[in-house]
């Protein structure tokens, strides 16, 4: 197997919880105070060793794709101003890493699976590599890709997925693990999604960070060939490992540190806010204003 340097992102959703703020630009471009979520997460792949990020998209998201770009006259506007420091953090956008964009088409099925058939041809068939979602944001040392990298250098599974302890309260909005009896190494047999509590395998909920070998992309071309889609007829990635899951190892790794997800208003102001408490240049002062609040 050779070295993970790619990490692909799937940004071809419509937002629709965030309309009409998502009308006319991608969910991921909304901001966790002054830096988009998409940008988060490819800080998060590129600190975790990854060269090349690969963003698939869908018509009408050029915005996305212009963040990760070059901005010539706002340089030469900064530069002219001496705003050094503002014109270092536009042009390490693009520096961070090599960034290639393909679009999803609309003869593919919906589903989260489906960002899967877009990379077929560009990933080697001896080439393990991550996927992320969206949504997921974590705050973690090392990096949750990072940890699962290192997890994949030691046992070198066919898959391996992000999970992490989750409330009752909050379990059936998930997909949850069942873990392989008597594994040493977080083997398991099945994932559910969003189960209620009493009928959740275990409380490890599943969330958008993934290492992914090439079998993988195998078999989400044989489901879409084939026609054998799941919930709603869509193209889901827990379909995929629970075929995969009967024959090969399938590890469900818990994550050190924090997952907080952007999938929904609610769930994106409260990550906002523990964003916004940790930095060093607004959190005293956005503490304080919280502590003031007369909150019934």
């Amino acid at each position: 197997m050779k070295k993970i340097t790619k990490a692909v992102i799937a940004v071809a959703g419509y937002g629709t919880r965030f309309l009409p703020a998502t009308k006319n630009q991608p969910k991921e471009m909304l901001p966790i105070i002054d830096k988009p979520i998409v940008q988060y997460l490819v800080e998060e792949a590129v600190d975790s060793g990854i060269k090349d990020i690969i963003l698939i998209t869908r018509v009408g998201q050029s915005t996305l794709e212009n963040h990760f770009d070059t901005n010539l006259e706002l340089e030469i506007q900064l530069e002219k101003s001496g705003k050094k420091e503002a014109l270092e953090t536009v042009q390490k956008v693009y520096k961070m890493a090599n960034f290639i964009y393909i679009r999803q088409g609309r003869h593919l099925p919906y589903g989260n699976a489906t960002p899967l058939l877009c990379i077929k041809n560009i990933i080697d068939k001896d080439e393990p590599f991550a996927y992320m979602f969206g949504d997921d944001l974590v705050k973690g040392k090392p990096p949750c890709l990072k940890q699962l990298i290192n997890v994949f250098n030691k046992h070198k599974p066919t898959a391996i997925l992000a999970v992490q302890r989750t409330p009752d309260e909050e379990l059936s909005r998930y997909g949850t693990v069942k873990y392989k009896k008597g594994s040493k190494i977080n083997q398991i047999t099945k994932l559910l999604e969003k189960m209620p509590p009493e009928k959740a395998p275990s409380n490890m909920a599943q969330f958008g960070r993934f290492i992914f070998t090439p079998k993988v992309i195998r078999t989400a071309v044989e489901h879409f060939e084939k026609g054998k889609f799941g919930k709603d007829n869509e193209l889901w990635v827990a379909d995929l490992l629970n075929e995969l899951a009967k024959k090969d190892r399938v590890i469900a790794q818990p994550i050190k540190g924090k997952w907080l997800t952007t999938g929904d208003p609610l769930r994106y102001m409260k990550t906002m806010v523990e964003f916004a408490i940790e930095r060093e240049d607004i959190g005293p002062e956005f503490k304080g204003y919280l502590k003031s609040l007369n909150l019934k």
